[in-house]
């Protein structure tokens, strides 16, 4: 951390420069004797990229901003916000604090927050930067978060930690004891000191896989923002036996979309199915990633388009956490029935249909965007059609 790059010309020079081309920086090089032009450069891409990820960061005075990819790893504000409030009491401990957002958001729902981070540098910066943010009830820890539960013997309300994948970890597949610190095998000494423990991972990770490998889990949330999937939340409690509830949440969709159900219903829950009616609806991807394909059929009273298209309609129009549409006409799938619409262009989507969007577009020659959605989907008697519909 180099303490010249908080003067006043040069944190002016960041913020004035966050718009400029980064090539021309680099050619002009920096005039300030104190910092190298590739610190100045990291400051401008790290602070431009929390404009709209951390604005409370963004927007304080005297912020020292980590390498871009510590902002990449770094859960959203919107995100943290969400985690926080579902748990709160008189003590956490983060065994994996990196930029310190998620704890920036616990220590408003506890009393004390303990922030653990093995790297020295960005343990550094994370504690001069809580106190510009004025936060006095987080205690920073320069070090491997499990092994201060091991020299410490400390207990606390709750434990949360965010594993990440080993680097040379190799194959598609995501396990949790691929990661670093490795739950699993650790999950005794957890639980041990708290008896609630909080783990985010990557949508990567395979909810029926990290079921396999965790115990006690009491809810998982699948967390998405602006129908984007951004982390799992995996709630732990001490010696519980019970079954698990999927909730899904994606946020900052005006309003926020909730749907939840529990794994055994949706193994028994019988889905029904029609052609299409006179509305259409499309479940956000938190649902799509959570798997409740057939809960959602049943719960809302939808039908399906087809076992494997994931799309429902209905005759009268229901409240739907995903996106909604008006059924304006149902075509075949061929040239005819499609030249006949004459559209130029469309928003299309596929969903269970053996081509790709920018092929159809070649193939039909139809650009992206106006006021029609097409979907492109087989039916209940395995028919490829197209549905024309209008956004509601």
């Amino acid at each position: 951390m180099n303490p010249f790059i908080l003067n006043s010309d040069i944190q002016k020079f960041i913020s004035d420069n966050l718009n400029t081309d980064i090539n021309s920086l680099l050619l002009k090089g920096t005039s300030f004797p104190q910092i190298e032009t590739k610190e100045l450069i990291e400051q401008i891409e790290a602070k431009k990229r929390c404009e709209k990820k951390l604005p409370s960061w963004f927007h304080t005075k005297g912020i020292y901003f980590p390498n871009k990819l510590n902002i990449e790893q770094t859960s959203s504000e919107a995100t943290a916000k969400y985690k926080a409030e579902l748990i709160q009491g008189a003590s956490i401990i983060d065994l994996t604090g990196g930029f310190g957002v998620d704890c920036y958001y616990f220590s408003k729902r506890f009393q004390s927050v303990t922030h653990c981070e093995i790297n020295p540098e960005l343990s550094e910066i994370v504690t001069h930067n809580y106190k510009q943010l004025y936060v006095k009830n987080i205690k920073t820890c320069c070090g491997d978060g499990i092994q201060y539960l091991k020299d410490t013997s400390v207990h606390c309300d709750w434990i949360y930690v965010d594993p990440s994948r080993r680097h040379d970890s190799k194959g598609k597949v995501f396990f949790l004891n691929d990661c670093i610190p490795d739950v699993p095998k650790n999950i005794d000494l957890l639980f041990g000191c708290s008896k609630n423990i909080l783990i985010k991972t990557s949508p990567l990770l395979d909810i029926s896989v990290g079921l396999n490998e965790l115990s006690c889990v009491k809810t998982i949330h699948v967390v998405a923002l602006k129908n984007e999937v951004k982390e799992l939340l995996w709630v732990l409690e001490k010696n519980y036996k019970g079954e698990t509830n999927i909730k899904t949440i994606n946020l900052n969709t005006a309003p926020d979309q909730y749907f939840e159900f529990k794994l055994s219903d949706e193994k028994l829950a019988m889905a029904t199915y029609s052609e299409p009616n006179n509305f259409l609806y499309e479940a956000n991807s938190a649902i799509l990633k959570a798997g409740a394909f057939n809960s959602i059929s049943q719960q809302l009273q939808l039908c399906k388009l087809h076992q494997h298209s994931h799309l429902y309609t209905s005759n009268t129009l229901i409240d739907f956490p995903g996106r909604t549409f008006r059924i304006e006409s149902v075509h075949p799938y061929n040239k005819k029935a499609l030249k006949k619409l004459g559209i130029s262009n469309a928003n299309i989507t596929t969903r269970n249909f053996p081509e790709t969007v920018d092929g159809i577009r070649k193939k039909f020659k139809i650009k992206d965007g106006g006021n029609r959605y097409l979907f492109f989907t087989t039916d209940i008697e395995n028919n490829k059609i197209v549905i024309e519909t209008t956004k509601i």
